[in-house]
């Protein structure tokens, strides 16, 4: 046993919390963190596969600072129009 139940249950929720993509490089990085035996234990404590985790390891090595800045969750150009390009006459 690596944490605290307390914390278990935290991981749990944050994990369950996160979208497919970060719940593997999330899943990666604590598994990292432990060290040997770290990829069972987060196994059986977020319910995923090792495969899901090494993919996240992978997923890890490749990002860079191009592919972070590339990230959105969002579309470009949502949200409010500007009052400008909504009404004319306005200058």
């Amino acid at each position: 046993m690596f944490y605290s139940s307390s914390i278990e249950s935290e991981i749990k929720k944050f994990y369950n919390s996160l979208s497919e993509k970060d719940k593997r490089r999330y899943a990666a990085i604590e598994a990292q963190k432990l060290g040997w035996g770290g990829i069972s234990y987060i196994m059986q404590l977020c319910g995923c596969s090792r495969n899901t985790i090494v993919q996240g390891i992978k997923d890890l090595e490749t990002m860079n600072e191009t592919t972070i800045n590339n990230l959105r969750v969002r579309k470009k150009g949502g949200g409010r129009k500007s009052i400008l390009a909504t009404r004319s006459g306005i200058d």
